[in-house]
């Protein structure tokens, strides 16, 4: 995963799961926001002032689309 060069400052009581949906669109990339921030991962809750590094993420394209193959 690549470094956006962005980082989100939480706010407090903020989860991984929210700076997901907010920044990605969807919760799902929570996951991928932990690994690429260890020193965070057991943390439940921010609890205001931490740094997150964001990474880049792949634009998601339906099945059709990234798989032609498929018609």
């Amino acid at each position: 995963m690549e470094y956006s060069g962005y980082v989100w400052p939480c706010s407090a009581g903020e989860t991984f799961d929210e700076i997901a949906l907010m920044v990605y669109g969807n919760e799902k990339y929570a996951a991928e926001l932990m690994s690429f921030n260890p020193e965070l991962v057991w943390k439940t809750f921010f609890e205001g002032g931490e740094l997150v590094r964001l990474p880049v993420m792949a634009p998601e394209t339906s099945g059709a689309e990234a798989a032609p193959w498929r018609m």
